[in-house]
């Protein structure tokens, strides 16, 4: 009886009344995991040599880690992720401008602490794969595990275009979705189709 008090008091103290403070922490947690689960699959492929993953692995790792993100922050935050899809929702009205730059802030620093938290958990397996230097390019380079990079011969005029297209069908087919006049997701499953629309553009456009 008394440890069931102690809790009820300890998750009183806890509990997060603020609404804006509530969502941005679970944007942060939502973009933790996202990139957390997203780089661990690549870094699996890049320092295995392939052996324990490979191209197609990696994409399915940020596939699925798409689905546990919207399921850890969508009924709080709306589980946005992406810089491009809060603003693509300001733009349609859905979302205040005011709170898009502390939205992008929060997510930015979920990214960056969760590449930092995926450089500590393959720490060793990155430096014995790199043999102790790291490098961007080179047959043992480990910096794609962290951001992607353009082939040589990619302009940059087609780089943009490649992340234009890609980011456009990205929001369209989460708009056609969300949207409730549409033939909609069957309610539950909206992440699993949203994992599925970001496998498809991966294996299409990655």
């Amino acid at each position: 009886m008394g440890t069931a008090s102690f809790l009820k008091r300890a998750q009183a103290l806890l509990r997060i009344r603020n609404q804006l403070l509530r969502e941005c922490l679970a944007e942060l947690l939502a973009v933790f995991v996202l990139i957390l689960i997203t780089l661990s699959g690549s870094a699996q492929m890049v320092t295995s040599s392939g052996t324990k993953g490979d191209i197609v692995t990696a994409y399915m790792a940020g596939a699925l880690a798409i689905m546990v993100a919207i399921h850890t922050a969508g009924g709080v935050s709306g589980a946005h992720l992406n810089p491009a899809f809060s603003f693509a929702m300001c733009l349609l009205e859905q979302f205040p401008w005011w709170k898009f730059p502390i939205f992008v802030a929060v997510q930015i620093l979920g990214a960056f602490i969760s590449a930092g938290a995926v450089y500590a958990l393959y720490y060793d397996a990155i430096w014995h794969y790199s043999n102790g230097t790291l490098t961007a390019s080179g047959p043992r380079e480990t910096a794609s595990i962290f951001a992607t990079y353009p082939a040589d011969y990619l302009s940059l005029s087609n780089g943009f275009l490649d992340q234009v297209i890609g980011t456009a069908l990205l929001i369209m087919g989460i708009l056609a979705m969300l949207d409730t006049r549409n033939k909609g997701v069957p309610k539950g499953l909206e992440p699993v189709a949203m994992a599925l629309l970001v496998f498809c553009i991966e294996i299409s456009m990655g």
